[in-house]
């Protein structure tokens, strides 16, 4: 059997050996929160490298991942990351990066009918929601479709429905009047709350607004109406570029304005002093990496290059690389399985593979 690369580390059942100790063989049997099961009698050919690799086996065990997102709304249990990377035997800490205003909401629903709220302030998990003025979303008849690139943005159109009591009219005829075009979204959490909504969602395996864009393009032709595209403030010009470049009309409307989250630079350091540096980072977008990067680099110290630092995807890894930051691992696709197997793999590297 091959460990760690350590090709010369082999197991036999053929006959005992004195350096067989209890504490090494429960070390050789216990990695990675998993059981193997091999025979209680084995030899080393080369009897240090069990010491070296027992250690190594002590030390990847439960290694801390930090991961630098927000937590899953209305979600039981654990975050899914957290329990993905759990099955590969690491301990795993979120801290939230972002806060969220969510704005212009009276301008998504219908302009003749709504209701004027005047300033609503209010917090839920951490998330400053603010009702102003919003029209578009109750009038499905001027629009191709639906476009989602985030969870934030289906979140505000719920927002919407809630706040001016809604939910009925939405029900009787307005979601069938959008579930007549094409709702494209970006992700499966987006997908899943477009879901929630009675909304019947496309593109959900796309994983990035560039993908998306190009399935966008090859269904739609030039002459529909503009299809709607709730979105953040500093959302990337990717999808509406790649649009406008091929004569897909889009209209855009800011929903929510994205900010660093209040309690992040406390958060951090109460985790760096109380775990020390972790053994990975997972950034989720490039305002994690704007917000958080200064104050991990800081916090760090001369541990930094031995963190392997992972990406959600490869805008994600973009933001990282242009900030002069080595990325250890990119997730195949935007999910808790494909990130924890990619930072899973990435410490399993002897550590002279970790070095900057």
């Amino acid at each position: 059997m091959t460990v760690l690369g350590c090709s010369s580390l082999c197991l036999h059942a053929h006959r005992p050996h004195a350096f067989c100790s209890s504490e090494h063989l429960a070390l050789a049997v216990f990695f990675y929160g998993s059981i193997i099961e091999i025979s209680p009698w084995f030899d080393l050919l080369y009897s240090s490298q069990l010491i070296s690799s027992l250690q190594l086996f002590k030390g990847l065990a439960n290694m801390h991942v930090l991961l630098l997102k927000e937590p899953r709304d209305g979600e039981s249990g654990p975050d899914p990351y957290i329990k993905e990377l759990a099955t590969h035997g690491h301990k795993a800490t979120l801290i939230p990066v972002l806060s969220f205003k969510f704005v212009s909401l009276n301008t998504l629903s219908d302009k003749v009918n709504s209701i004027n709220m005047g300033s609503l302030n209010f917090c839920i998990f951490c998330l400053q929601f603010k009702m102003s003025s919003f029209s578009q979303l109750f009038q499905p008849e001027k629009h191709g479709g639906l476009v989602f690139t985030s969870p934030r943005a289906v979140e505000a159109v719920q927002m919407c429905l809630e706040a001016e009591e809604r939910r009925e009219e939405w029900n009787s005829s307005v979601k069938e009047k959008w579930n007549s075009k094409s709702i494209y979204v970006v992700g499966k959490a987006t997908a899943a709350l477009v879901g929630s909504l009675g909304l019947k969602a496309l593109g959900e395996d796309t994983g990035t607004a560039d993908v998306l864009s190009r399935l966008i393009i090859e269904r739609e032709d030039t002459n529909i109406p503009p299809l709607f595209f709730p979105c953040g403030s500093i959302k990337r010009e990717v999808l509406p570029t790649a649009l406008k470049g091929n004569g897909v009309p889009l209209e855009t409307l800011t929903v929510y304005q994205t900010a660093e989250h209040p309690d992040l630079e406390k958060n951090l350091k109460n985790y760096f002093t109380e775990q020390g540096a972790p053994a990975s980072v997972a950034f989720f977008s490039p305002s994690g990496v704007k917000f958080c990067l200064e104050a991990v680099r800081r916090l760090s110290g001369d541990r930094l290059t031995q963190i392997e630092f992972a990406a959600i995807g490869p805008t994600t890894r973009d933001a990282m690389t242009a900030e002069g930051l080595r990325v250890s691992c990119t997730a195949e696709k935007p999910t808790a399985e494909h990130l924890a197997a990619a930072i899973a793999k990435a410490l399993q590297q002897p550590p002279a593979g970790r070095s900057a």
